[in-house]
Formats: structure tokens, sequence, C-alpha cells
């Protein structure tokens, strides 16, 4: 039933915006990419496609990439028939863009967190799904849309990305098969994982390295934590992905069950992205307005780097874990 409302509320719109959430990952560029490519192929329509943030550097080889504007390219007094937020948790993941997805005439929510509330009018969401690319992968073949080599590019790499290289918990046959099928279309899954793995500057490995080698350990090495200050990144001239993995190795080490990243956005204002081996780190975002997976979340802290982290610690040492 959702789906059918999905189509017909595509089909009746004029103007559509497609909104990612902030600091965009592979998961979200992907899937707002492949959703501009299949209205395009199968409803013959332009979608407008928006991030408040910059497109990282990494994701410049997805088709569509190019169209996507930032806010201050869009007229933010207009009102769309449709806005379709992807893989946006909740609606402060969007940022500034809140103000145009308020003004719409319907909105549509596409996601595979756990958090996701159900704030739009209409609520797609699996949270058993690994990505919010596998997700639309299922939902495009019950519409039985056209999904193009170009759209499976997009796809694939939102799976991709989701699920570590295929890595992760979250990776299930189900994830593999969607992966499966955008490869049966055309995909190549060698040239993607080099676009995405192996095209880091050399500013940005070494940046990463400086991190992982200031990582502190605390809780009889189970917790393990590093910062990122902005005269770090200007240091290196680091590119605007410049944390993305970097959580992950620290989850790598062997003695380690949770590890997170302290980045500072301003004088008060701190993000973490968190990342653990069994430990539920959604619960632990969530007490700072922040959510995500079991195994993957992330929040922002009011306060400097040193006080988001005492913040944080207090919380995983009151879990005893």
């Amino acid at each position: 039933m959702e789906c059918i409302q999905l189509n017909d509320i595509i089909k009746s719109s004029k103007n559509i915006l497609i909104i990612s959430h902030i600091n965009p990952d592979g998961d979200t560029l992907g899937s707002i990419c492949a959703m501009s490519q299949v209205i395009r192929e199968n409803f013959h329509k332009e979608a407008e496609l928006l991030c408040v943030s910059k497109i990282p550097k990494t994701y410049e080889f997805l088709p569509n990439i190019s169209k996507i504007k930032s806010l201050d390219d869009i007229d933010k007094s207009r009102e769309f028939d449709l806005v379709i937020n992807v893989d946006d948790a909740s609606i402060d993941r969007i940022g500034e863009a809140k103000i145009l997805f308020d003004r719409a005439k319907f909105t549509v929510n596409l996601d595979h967190h756990k958090t996701n509330n159900g704030y739009a009018d209409l609520n797609i969401i699996d949270s058993e799904a690994s990505s919010t690319g596998e997700l639309l992968v299922e939902l495009f073949k019950k519409l039985d849309w056209n999904i193009s080599l170009d759209t499976a590019t997009c796809l694939y790499t939102a799976i991709l990305t989701d699920t570590g290289s295929f890595r992760f918990d979250n990776t299930t046959s189900k994830s593999l098969k969607a992966a499966a099928e955008m490869v049966k279309i055309g995909v190549k899954p060698a040239d993607i994982y080099k676009k995405v793995y192996e095209s880091s500057s050399k500013n940005h490995v070494l940046f990463q390295a400086y991190c992982i080698s200031k990582a502190e350990f605390c809780e009889d090495d189970r917790v393990v934590y590093t910062t990122v200050y902005k005269k770090d990144i200007e240091k290196f001239n680091a590119p605007e992905d410049c944390t993305e993995g970097l959580t992950e190795k620290l989850r790598a080490i062997v003695t380690t069950e949770i590890a997170f990243v302290v980045r500072q956005i301003n004088s008060s204002t701190s993000k973490v992205s968190m990342r653990s081996k069994s430990a539920d780190v959604a619960e632990i975002c969530a007490v700072f307005g922040g959510g995500g997976h079991r195994l993957a979340a992330g929040c922002v802290i009011k306060g400097t780097v040193e006080e988001a982290i005492r913040k944080i610690l207090e919380v995983i040492r009151k879990r005893e874990i």
C-alpha cells in the first residue's frame, strides 16, 4: 500500500525535491542519486537534489552527483509538491533544509535506521535493511521501476559503503543479494571499490594516521577514542570527509569494544561518531539526541571536545561496558 502511494504521489507531483542528510556518506548520496535517476527514467520528471553539507570528493563518480544543490542554490520560499528525505534518521538530519520540508505539500521519509520515528506524511522504513540503498532496491522492484546501470551504480555504492564492504554485522543474505542484482545489471565491483576506498589523497591518509597516533585508551583498553580539531584539519589540508573510516580503524583493535571520534564543529559544539563490536551505541548516542544503529551511531553534543569526551565516558561507564 505504501509503495502504491509513493508511485501515485510522484506521478501527481510537478516539482520534487530529494534531500540527503548532513555530512553525507555513500548511502545517502548513492540513494538520492538513485532516486533522482529512477524518477527521470520512470516518470520523465526532473527531481531537484539538495544537501546542506559539502559533498566529499570520493563520491564525485556517482551519476547525478553534480546536480546536487546547496541551500544557497534553492529559493527557500518555494513550496514543493513533494519533498523526499532519504537516509535521514530524524528531521534534524537535514539541517536548515527543514524549512523546505515543512513547507512541502507532501513529504516522504525513506530510511533504514531503527531510531527513525516516522516524521513524514509517508514513511517507508526498514530497520532490518543494511542501508537505505538496500531498501530502495526492494522498493524499486516492488514498484516494477526500471533500474538502469546508472541507478544500479548508485545503489551498489550505497550498500557497499554502509556495510563496510560487506564486513559489518548488518551484512545479510538480503544485502548480498541486492548487491548481486546490481552487479547483474552491469556494475563492476572492483571499479566501485577502487573509487570509494582507494582514492584517498596523501593528506587524508597522513591526517588519519595522526589522529590514530593520539588515540586514548581507557576501561582496560575496551574503550578507545580520538579527537579531531579544526586546526588539525587545516594543518593537514584534509578533505571534508577526513574522518570517514577513522572510527572503524579504532574498532579494529583487538581489545576494543567501543570506539568513538569527537570532531570539533566550533568552540561550543562537537560531533561524535561511535562504533562497537557488540554494545548498543545507538542507546548511548540517544542520550544526547542522536541515534543510528546498534553498532554504529552518532550524535552532536553542545560543549567543547573535552566536555563531549567526559559526557560520553560517563554514559559508557554507567552501562558497565
